[in-house]
C-alpha cells in the first residue's frame, strides 16, 4: 500500500474517531480538533456559498463582542475561524479532504487557534498602520458582524469615518416598484479651510506625540498592535499648529441634500447603502457610508410577507356555483382569473409572479387571491322565489347526515 493511500485510509479514521467524540457547538476534545465540516454544520460536498452563510452566521453567534467574559464562546469562534479559514481555501480545503488534520500539522492547512494573530484568521496582508489597511479590515468586521455602525473609541474612527444612518419612510407602491429622491443629510464633511489635514496650509509635521510616531495607541482591541492614533490618523506625524476652524479635526458640520435610488424590493428594514456619502474621516481619512434604512407603510388592499402578496376578493354565489372570469387588482394593474366551478368561499388561488420583485433580483414572488362569497342584501320579491326555487332543487347534503349529541 502506497503512503498516499495509507494515509487518506488514517485521516478517514481519524475523522470518524473526531466525530464521535466531539460534543456540541464550539467543544473540542483535549488534544484532538472536530472536524472542519462538523463546526460550520455543513455536509462535505457544500458549495462555497454555503461554507461562507454558515461561517457568517456562527460568527456573529460567537463573536467575543457578542459574548464577553464568555470563555466557550471566545473558543467557539476560534473554532470557527479555524474552519473557514482551510474551507474557504480551494487548495486547502482539497488537502483536508485528502488528509484530514494531518495536513494541518504539516504545515499546509489552516493555522491553530489563536495563529496569524486573531482567532486563527490571518491578517498578514492587511498594514494596520495605515488608514486604508484598518479601514479594510474595520470593513471585515463589520460584516461578520451584521454592519453596524463602523468605529468603536477613538483609534478606529481616526482609520474612516462614521457610518450614518437615515430611516426612510416610504409609501407600499414605492417600496414594490422603486423609486429616487432626495434627503437632506447632516454629516461631517472635509474642512474647507485646510482641506482636511486638520492643519493650516505649510504647517511643519513632527513625530506624533500621542503614539510616538508608531502611528498606534494601545489599549483595549481586537488588534495585538494597538488602535490607530486619533490625532495622526495612524500616519505617526502630526502637524505643529492646527486649523482654527475646524480645531484640528480635519471635518466640519455640514448639511447636503443627496440623490438616492431606492431600489424595487425594499421592504421594512431593508439596508440600502451609499459607499462614501457617510462622514468624512478625520485627518483626510477615507469617509464613512450611508446607510438608508426603508420603513414602508401599510397598504389597505395587499397584505406582504417576503415577496409574496395576499388579499381577499369578493365574489357572487353565482360565480362561485357556476364559474367565471373576474379581474383582480395587482400592483401592476388589473389582472384576468378564473374562478372554477363549485368554488367554495374561502378558497385561494395563486397568481405566479404577481409579487414584489426580489430585492437581489432573479424574478419575483406571487400574489395570493383569497375568495369570500358575499351574500345578496335587500333582495326583492322575485330574486326570493328563485332562491326557494333553488333550495328545494338542491337541498344541502352536508346536512342529511347531520345528527344531534
Amino acid at each position: 500500500m502506497s503512503w498516499t493511500r495509507s494515509s487518506r485510509t488514517w485521516a478517514r479514521r481519524t475523522r470518524s474517531r473526531e466525530g464521535r467524540e466531539g460534543g456540541g457547538e464550539g467543544d473540542q476534545v483535549a488534544g484532538q480538533k472536530r472536524d472542519y465540516y462538523e463546526v460550520l454544520g455543513v455536509s462535505r460536498t457544500a458549495p462555497d456559498r454555503e461554507i461562507k452563510r454558515a461561517y457568517r452566521h456562527l460568527a456573529r453567534k460567537y463573536h467575543p463582542d457578542v459574548n464577553p467574559g464568555k470563555k466557550s464562546a471566545e473558543t467557539a469562534f476560534k473554532e470557527v475561524n479555524e474552519a473557514y479559514e482551510v474551507l474557504s481555501d480551494a487548495k486547502k480545503r482539497r488537502e483536508y479532504d485528502r488528509f484530514g488534520h494531518v495536513a494541518s500539522a504539516a504545515g499546509a492547512g489552516a493555522p491553530g487557534p489563536g495563529a496569524g494573530g486573531f482567532g486563527g484568521v490571518d491578517f498578514g496582508g492587511f498594514d494596520f498602520g495605515s488608514p486604508e489597511g484598518y479601514g479594510a479590515f474595520t470593513d471585515i468586521l463589520s460584516d461578520v458582524l451584521g454592519g453596524g455602525r463602523r468605529g468603536a473609541g477613538a483609534g478606529a474612527e481616526a482609520a474612516r469615518g462614521r457610518d450614518i444612518h437615515y430611516t426612510l419612510d416610504l409609501n407600499f407602491e414605492d417600496a414594490v416598484r422603486g423609486f429616487s429622491t432626495e434627503i437632506t443629510v447632516q454629516k461631517e464633511a472635509a474642512c474647507a479651510d485646510c482641506g482636511g489635514s486638520g492643519a493650516p496650509p505649510g504647517a511643519p509635521l513632527v513625530t506624533c506625540p500621542d503614539c510616538n510616531g508608531s502611528g498606534r495607541r494601545q489599549g483595549r482591541s481586537l488588534l495585538r498592535g494597538g488602535q490607530p492614533c486619533g490625532r495622526c490618523g495612524g500616519t505617526g506625524k502630526a502637524r505643529t499648529d492646527t486649523c482654527a476652524a475646524c480645531r484640528g479635526r480635519g471635518t466640519r458640520p455640514h448639511t447636503e441634500r443627496v440623490k438616492v435610488k431606492i431600489p424595487p424590493g425594499v421592504d421594512t428594514d431593508s439596508r440600502v447603502r451609499l459607499a462614501g456619502m457617510g462622514d468624512a474621516g478625520p485627518h483626510g481619512a477615507p469617509p464613512g457610508d450611508l446607510f438608508l434604512i426603508t420603513r414602508v407603510r401599510p397598504h389597505a388592499f395587499f397584505t406582504r410577507k417576503g415577496d409574496n402578496l395576499y388579499c381577499e376578493i369578493p365574489i357572487t354565489i353565482t360565480e362561485a356555483a357556476l364559474g367565471a372570469r373576474i379581474e383582480i387588482p395587482t400592483v401592476d394593474g388589473m389582472a384576468s382569473m378564473r374562478v372554477p366551478p363549485e368554488t367554495s368561499s374561502g378558497q385561494t388561488f395563486r397568481l405566479a409572479e404577481k409579487g414584489v420583485p426580489h430585492l437581489k433580483g432573479g424574478g419575483r414572488g406571487d400574489q395570493f387571491v383569497t375568495v369570500k362569497i358575499g351574500i345578496p342584501h335587500g333582495l326583492d320579491t322575485r330574486s326570493q322565489e328563485l332562491l326557494h326555487e333553488f333550495g328545494r332543487l338542491n337541498p344541502p347534503p352536508a346536512r342529511r347526515d347531520v345528527k344531534g349529541a
